[in-house]
């Protein structure tokens, strides 16, 4: 690895080595960049490199679906203070009938294990790569993040076993925080809609996205650099007695539909 560190850069994580998975683009370069900036060492892991280099950024090769290559990797670190499990997402992908036989129960196996394997990316990798880092983060008293989302939280149409793995996440870290203290803290970033390379496949055109991004009290949809501030300030001492939280990245949230389509204004509910 290489020693980021440069008189630009705030210190905060000067010294301590940070593990971003999937960190090639989108929130994970976010992160990794945030990192790098705070004064982390930072090493990202994902199947391909990043299409856009990431200045002070190692890159490693590995397919995080492989768990004996997880454990090889992570085991093989020489050290290790900060783990960002941020390897994640899902196509969109509506739910298909049961077994009864109608129409969507048509290739109904293919389908279940679609959605399976979008269970497994989001909830069992994030657990594969936190146990094999366990003995690396005790040691230096380290701390996990978890990049959760908002549809763990909320009905998500298209993508539910997404928000499902999500749900879990969360529930994951919280019981984590508790198993592993007081040596290693573990929080999760629950993340709302974020400006990315791949936003258009989601929302849109700039229409689509303008349109969206209206929908948030911020006014605007997320920055990657949004989520990698909060995740330094989790890693960081600033957080040092903060463990087993979920903090919520999401511009204010949704504005409830309800208060566009009421036709009385300015009363008050019960």
């Amino acid at each position: 690895m290489t020693n980021t560190m440069n008189g630009t850069v705030s210190g905060r994580l000067g010294g301590r080595v940070a593990l971003v998975t999937g960190g090639t683009r989108g929130v994970g370069a976010g992160v990794a960049r945030a990192l790098v900036e705070a004064g982390a060492e930072v090493v990202v892991c994902a199947r391909r490199p990043p299409d856009v280099p990431l200045p002070g950024v190692e890159f490693r090769a590995v397919d995080l679906r492989d768990r004996a290559a997880v454990y090889e990797f992570v085991e093989g670190l020489p050290r290790l203070d900060v783990l960002v499990n941020n390897v994640g997402g899902s196509p969109y992908r509506a739910l298909g009938g049961g077994g009864s036989g109608g129409a969507g129960a048509v290739g109904g196996g293919a389908d279940v294990e679609r959605h399976v394997r979008v269970v497994e990316l989001n909830l069992i990798t994030p657990l594969t790569v936190s146990l094999a880092a366990y003995g690396h983060l005790k040691r230096a008293r380290g701390s996990v993040v978890m990049i959760g989302s908002v549809s763990g939280s909320r009905p998500s149409p298209g993508t539910a076993a997404y928000g499902a793995a999500k749900a879990g996440l969360e529930h994951l870290a919280r019981s984590m925080a508790v198993e592993w203290a007081p040596d290693v803290r573990v929080n999760t970033l629950v993340v709302g809609m974020v400006r990315t390379e791949l936003s258009h496949l989601h929302y849109g055109g700039p229409d689509g996205l303008d349109a969206v991004a209206r929908t948030v009290p911020a006014g605007r949809l997320a920055d990657p650099s949004d989520i990698g501030a909060a995740a330094v300030f989790l890693a960081s001492d600033a957080a040092a007695y903060i463990s087993g939280a979920s903090l919520l990245v999401h511009g204010g949230g949704e504005r409830p539909a309800f208060l566009d389509a009421a036709t009385v204004n300015g009363a008050e509910s019960s």
